[in-house]
Parts: structure tokens; C-alpha cells; sequence
């Protein structure tokens, strides 16, 4: 999914997030906004992902909304 795409959805992709990762918070997924750079480096700062998972991780929370 192209980032622009996630941005506009965000709304919708956000509450899936929040289910799968629930410790992060409602600023931080509002700082994210649907911006994949900022979802990858998120993701490496809470969760220990590495860039290539962060990445995938990202594709995977916007196609599951398609």
C-alpha cells in the first residue's frame, strides 16, 4: 500500500494497530499519522524490530484492511 493511501486511512488502520499493539500509545500512533518511515522507526524503538520486520510489519497492518 502507498503511504499516501495509509495516510488517508489512517483512521481506519489505527484501531487495527492499537488491537495488535497495545502498548503504544494514542500519541504515538498520532504522531505516526499513517507515515511509514515514522510506523518503521516506532516499531524499532518499542519493539526491537529490525528495519526489514518494521517494514513488513507496515504492509501487513495496511493490507489488512484493503
Amino acid at each position: 500500500m502507498n503511504t499516501d493511501i495509509a495516510e488517508g486511512k489512517w483512521k481506519q488502520l489505527k484501531g487495527a494497530a492499537q488491537e495488535k499493539w497495545g502498548d503504544i500509545t494514542d500519541d504515538e500512533w498520532d504522531r505516526v499519522a499513517g507515515k511509514r518511515e515514522q510506523f518503521i522507526g516506532l516499531m524499532q524503538e518499542k519493539h526491537g524490530k529490525g528495519r526489514e520486520e518494521a517494514e513488513k510489519a507496515f504492509e501487513e497492518m495496511c493490507e489488512t484492511d484493503a
